[in-house]
């Protein structure tokens, strides 16, 4: 493994080899002194052109458990606004001796191309509507330490489908993985075609609620249109909302996931995102342990299964 840019370009062997070295990494974790030697001497950078607090802060924290150093790129005092490109701005950055970067970009394939300029490897840490990589791994952590097993779990992703790069990578890996993937959504917040995502497509969440082990929350990404759509927010909560009934009725032991930033009261209520079997805050942790396994891969010299 070169590079992160897509999950469609690891295979279920390779998936499973990365959540198993993440497995390893929460026992680090949750050790009195969280930190191994694995990374010393390595510059990790992160080039984030678009906001984030999750992925952005866990990468840093992941690379700083392995002892890596970091370096952290800013666009709004940068030269950016001098004029400069994309391309002289990841090159002065590898330049300045960075071993790994990790970029954030809001045009699709834009880490794929970075990629192609540098020499060292590239983590696609979220391009435009595309991908996200990392999220979908440590998303399928996530369901595998709670269940014990993916294989023919049935998962929902519920909401703003068109928009969002977790859709597209969460459904790619879950599928790999042997779940079984059905896409909620009103039509006018689905792709225009998924004939080649490997999925099956609802556009009632109720009728899927029964069945499902895992539903996956979208907000409705206004920055990019989604709330343009549909009529109204409160069309949206009553048909898509995963309301305190709806939450009710789960079949036992079924989970709630959302990739944050939530929007409590629209696709997640208040009682549903704080309720205990809710697994946000899980998420979360989980993303610094994959990131961790990313990093020492592509860095520490792992061969892939």
């Amino acid at each position: 493994m070169r590079h992160l840019l897509d999950i469609a370009d690891l295979s279920r062997a390779q998936l499973e080899g990365i959540l198993d070295d993440a497995d390893g990494f929460v026992e680090v974790l949750g050790r009195p002194i969280p930190k191994v030697p694995a990374l010393r001497g390595k510059t990790v950078t992160t080039a984030f052109f678009e906001p984030s607090t999750r992925t952005r802060l866990s990468f840093e924290r992941a690379a700083k458990a392995l002892s890596a150093d970091t370096m952290t790129f800013a666009p709004g005092t940068s030269s950016l606004s001098k004029g400069e490109s994309l391309k002289d701005t990841v090159l002065t950055l590898q330049a300045m001796g960075t071993d790994l970067m990790i970029i954030r970009h809001q045009a699709v394939g834009a880490a794929r191309r970075v990629s192609e300029w540098l020499s060292v490897p590239v983590v696609n840490g979220g391009d435009g509507a595309h991908q996200h990589p990392t999220q979908a791994l440590l998303d399928t952590l996530t369901v595998r330490r709670r269940f014990g097993h993916i294989e023919g779990l049935r998962v929902a992703i519920v909401g703003d489908i068109r928009h969002s790069r977790v859709a597209r990578s969460d459904s790619q890996a879950f599928s790999t993985l042997g779940a079984h993937v059905t896409l909620v959504a009103p039509r006018t917040l689905l792709p225009v075609t998924t004939r080649d995502w490997p999925v099956e497509v609802s556009a009632s969440l109720d009728k899927v609620l029964p069945d499902v082990d895992v539903v996956y929350l979208l907000r409705v990404q206004t920055e990019r249109g989604g709330a343009s759509v549909f009529p109204s927010l409160p069309e949206y909560v009553s048909r898509f909302g995963m309301t305190r009934e709806r939450r009710a009725r789960l079949k036992a032991g079924a989970v709630v996931m959302h990739p944050g930033p939530m929007n409590r009261g629209v696709e997640i209520a208040d009682e549903v995102a704080d309720d205990p079997d809710a697994l946000v805050l899980e998420q979360v942790s989980m993303g610094v342990a994959v990131r961790m396994a990313v990093l020492f891969r592509l860095l520490g010299g792992e061969i892939d299964g």
